[in-house]
């Protein structure tokens, strides 16, 4: 392995690695769920917009109207999906919640053959069969095992709110392509700001833990997390950046068990492994002995 290979491989560990830890400070910042997500983008705009201005990147010709049109309407999806994702951290837990979430790269599927035209193989579509039978199984599986706790099936919702506004916002920033990832970034967080500071409560948080866990997921979170990943995409071939962002789903598992004794239980475990397979196996193009090339029209 190449030392580019190598160090982007790490940027990529690291950054999963932070992602999976984001609900246990949610949850730990004892904060409203609208005050969180303000923070968030204050303290991580805060910390992008001196990255962008130390790389040279807030440049009047990088930042004509389209841009800050599109990165903007992408902000705000992704606002959204952070409001309805650590609202269902309390509701279904950080590892339900988490696994559902993972079925973005099928909304982002469909929503691209809806919009783009782009075609949906016969091998897409037996992963998103698979994909949803792992969703009926985590339903189903409500009011069984330790992760049992707050209204089930609404933080399924809730996750599946946010699984397809990352989606919608995935789609918007396909069109900025030729946009330093940073900038989309540090805009999105400015429109954050804006969307939330007239909702975000009036004062300030109480406490050592509460600031503590709002500055991290500013900071680590945020800028740091953004950087990691963005770094990564860009040394990394598609395939091994899809591959290792499994770890993301894995490490918020393993939080929930550590930090709040949640466990799944075995119909949930069904469910999750059917999720993760699925969309591990349409990113990766594993084949699950589908022979046809024919795409199927949207």
């Amino acid at each position: 392995m190449d030392n580019n290979l190598k160090r982007g491989s790490l940027e990529m560990v690291a950054a999963m690695l932070i992602s999976g830890t984001i609900g246990w400070f949610v949850l730990v910042s004892g904060q409203a769920v609208v005050d969180v997500v303000f923070w968030r983008c204050l303290i991580g705009g805060g910390m992008l917009l001196l990255v962008c201005a130390v790389l040279g990147l807030l440049r009047a010709e990088l930042l004509g109207r389209r841009v800050l049109l599109l990165a903007a309407l992408s902000g705000v999806a992704i606002v959204g999906n952070w409001l309805l994702l650590f609202a269902s951290y309390a509701q279904a837990s950080i590892a339900v919640s988490t696994v559902v979430y993972n079925v973005q790269p099928f909304m982002l599927v469909g929503l691209a053959a809806l919009f783009l035209g782009e075609r949906i193989t016969w091998l897409k579509l037996g992963w998103l069969a698979l994909a949803f039978i792992g969703m009926l199984a985590i339903v189903s599986a409500h009011g069984r095992g330790a992760v049992a706790a707050g209204n089930y099936l609404l933080g399924i919702a809730l996750a599946l709110g946010a699984a397809l506004l990352y989606a919608v916002a995935a789609l918007i920033v396909k069109r900025l392509s030729a946009t330093p990832p940073h900038l989309i970034a540090l805009i999105q967080l400015l429109t954050g700001v804006l969307m939330l500071a007239p909702l975000a409560g009036h004062q300030l948080p109480q406490g050592e833990a509460a600031w503590a866990s709002l500055a991290t997921l500013g900071v680590v979170h945020t800028g740091l997390m953004y950087m990691l990943l963005y770094g990564a995409i860009q040394k990394l071939p598609t395939a091994l950046t899809g591959a290792l962002s499994f770890i993301y789903p894995v490490a918020a598992i393993l939080v929930d068990w550590l930090a709040f004794d949640h466990w799944l239980s075995p119909l949930q475990w069904l469910g999750v492994a059917a999720i993760l397979l699925a969309a591990a196996g349409m990113q990766q193009g594993w084949r699950l002995g589908i022979k046809t090339r024919r795409a199927v029209r949207v």
